[in-house]
């Protein structure tokens, strides 16, 4: 889905009982990112210094005490490549969305690549947008209807804020290993947990659901 709303927007469960309120619901944008400072802070840690930590901690927002994100902006990549970015305008809390590249569905008109069975992110089977691509979110989920000059008052306005933001982005950014590349999603089957004799590991469960192999 590259940075399409269906692609990105899931919804998010937590549960805490004792700790958090049953039946409350955050809409505000969050990031599967946020798990890592949220989980740093319920254990009393803190997170690392030395680098930009890109997720913000949801303690604040599931505990009541905070009703805005600490994100303004979202970048959401496909792969590597940066497809599009998500403003949280806090002043008039309407959120936009810029693309700046696509992936070509097919067939054409479809929402997804049925044609291909995954999405490209790069090369032949995306479209870079020049100018991007600008939505209303906030009016318009769906994404259903771009923005224009003569239709939107903000539009250069916008494009170029979320363009400033994508630059600071991108200037934190450091080299780090491929980790979708063939060498790291290889099955390896010696990390595989065994209960069994390897290479036959699969693992039954007795009526009790104690497991049934060798002893540890």
């Amino acid at each position: 889905m590259g940075g399409w709303e269906g692609g990105i927007r899931v919804p998010g469960i937590v549960r805490w009982p004792g700790a958090l309120p049953a039946g409350r619901v955050v809409a505000e944008p969050t990031s599967l990112m946020d798990v890592f400072p949220t989980v740093v802070q319920l254990g009393g840690g803190q997170v690392p210094q030395d680098r930009v930590i890109d997720g913000r901690s949801l303690v604040p927002l599931l505990q009541g005490a905070d009703v805005h994100s600490a994100h303004e902006f979202l970048f959401h990549y496909c792969g590597k490549y940066l497809h599009a970015a998500r403003w949280h305008q806090r002043a008039s809390r309407r959120v936009w969305k810029v693309h700046y590249t696509t992936p070509r569905f097919q067939p054409a008109g479809a929402g997804a690549c049925y044609g291909r069975g995954i999405c490209p992110c790069s090369g032949e089977g995306v479209t870079q947008h020049s100018p991007p691509l600008l939505f209303d979110l906030s009016a318009d989920p769906s994404e259903a209807r771009p923005l224009r000059p003569d239709s939107e008052p903000l539009y250069h306005a916008v494009l170029a804020r979320v363009g400033e933001a994508v630059a600071r982005h991108g200037e934190t950014l450091s080299p780090v290993p491929e980790q979708f590349s063939v060498s790291s999603i290889m099955w390896k089957p010696w990390l595989q947990p065994c209960c069994g004799l390897f290479p036959f590991c699969s693992c039954q469960e007795d009526q009790d659901g104690a497991p049934l192999g060798p002893e540890p």
